[in-house]
């Protein structure tokens, strides 16, 4: 999600005979300690990927952010109002300094919608390599095809990881059928616009089941999901779009059969909607959901990154979702950005009233209600949860 108005309250918290294996995006060096570069995008749009890793990293651990814009807050407390001890600092000298050492890694944390660099990113990377760090790249420029990067790479012993390059094409997955297969339900958390908050709705939501002895796996399709440590997922935008729908269903269905899940939550893309991105099309028919939660930002009046486009409305993003697949919007989402309390209240009122559906903000009320809103469209699911927590 982007930048949060910080008067709101924090809740605190194939083939038919092929083995299924779980994504394994990049095999990494030893080591934990990273640093986020995310320069002048800290809490906005195109700095998602920071602030995902900021919030939830299952692989890092994050000493600071960088963005001099931004420097002198606790990351924490800028993003969600509840500080975490990460703090955003102007420069990689001074995360440096105040890590106390050199950081294993360096991470990019700018999803720009072109996923380029420019010249000035470009020196900070670089600078990090010479430094000695290593560098995990979720942009759609590949570092490793760049001459000047990979000898600065070789010359201080470093590895670059691209982790959007796809799998050579003999290993990539059309749409097989296997979905089939997979018996427990599938929600995909869909929404009205990109960097609106999926995969932090859907992350907020697997800890929540998993919380309540329901045993929910979430499969990732984007860069950030991967980086943060998500077991199953594939970086979906850099796909030959002939391969996309059977990457879903091959990485769902590997969670299925490596992990015997009583739920699996898969995380969207852009918007069915948006004239842009084609990814929830492939995530819809991939997964074949039984049941979408949709996220929206009320404030929005334009497209992220697109300001000749309005935004949908919640009402014709259902209509649009349901008549496309097999499936039911179960509830809505709501990003609270720009929104002071009585407002998103409103928002939360507005949209229940008007949509017939359960409407939470998952950031700032309980984790029941996203818990709840399962439960009601899945009732089964209620008797796991009763099950295992007795």
């Amino acid at each position: 999600m982007p930048s949060l108005v910080s008067s709101i309250p924090s809740r605190g918290a194939s083939e038919q005979s092929e083995s299924i294996a779980p994504a394994a995006p990049f095999a990494l060096p030893t080591g934990s300690t990273a640093i986020v570069y995310c320069e002048g995008l800290f809490g906005e749009q195109d700095g998602k990927t920071g602030n995902g890793l900021v919030r939830h990293s299952e692989k890092y651990e994050i000493l600071s952010v960088i963005d001099s814009l931004r420097a002198g807050v606790d990351a924490g407390s800028f993003l969600d109002g509840a500080p975490n001890g990460i703090p955003v600092l102007a420069s990689l000298a001074e995360s440096i300094s105040h890590a106390g050492r050199v950081p294993d890694y360096l991470i990019c944390g700018l999803a720009p919608a072109d996923g380029l660099l420019s010249d000035e990113q470009r020196i900070v990377l670089l600078d990090g390599i010479a430094r000695g760090m290593h560098i995990i790249n979720g942009l759609h420029e590949f570092l490793n095809d760049d001459a000047e990067f990979v000898a600065a790479a070789v010359l201080t012993g470093v590895t670059i990881t691209d982790v959007r390059r796809p799998k050579a094409k003999r290993d990539l997955h059309l749409f097989s059928g296997r979905i089939f297969d997979v018996t427990c339900p599938r929600i995909a958390i869909l929404g009205t616009d990109g960097a609106i908050g999926k995969r932090t709705t859907a992350t907020l939501l697997v800890q929540a089941l998993c919380a309540r002895g329901i045993k929910a796996v979430m499969v990732g399709t984007g860069q950030t999901t991967l980086i943060q440590g998500g077991k199953y997922g594939v970086a979906l935008d850099a796909l030959v779009p002939q391969f996309c729908s059977g990457e879903v269903e091959h990485q769902v269905v590997a969670a299925f059969e490596g992990e015997d899940p009583d739920v699996i939550v898969v995380e969207g893309q852009g918007a069915l909607s948006h004239p842009a991105y084609l990814t929830s099309a492939h995530i819809v028919r991939g997964s074949r959901p039984a049941g979408v939660i949709v996220q929206h930002a009320p404030k929005r009046k334009v497209l992220g990154d697109f300001p000749m486009m309005p935004m949908p409305t919640v009402a014709s993003e259902i209509a649009l979702i349901e008549a496309f697949a097999d499936t039911r919007v179960i509830g809505v989402a709501i990003n609270h950005e720009e929104m002071t309390e009585d407002e998103l209240s409103e928002a939360i009122e507005e949209h229940r009233s008007q949509l017939g559906v359960p409407v939470t903000d998952p950031l700032t009320s309980p984790a029941s209600d996203l818990v709840d809103m399962v439960l009601t469209a899945f009732p089964a699911l209620a008797a796991v949860a009763d099950t295992t927590s007795v």
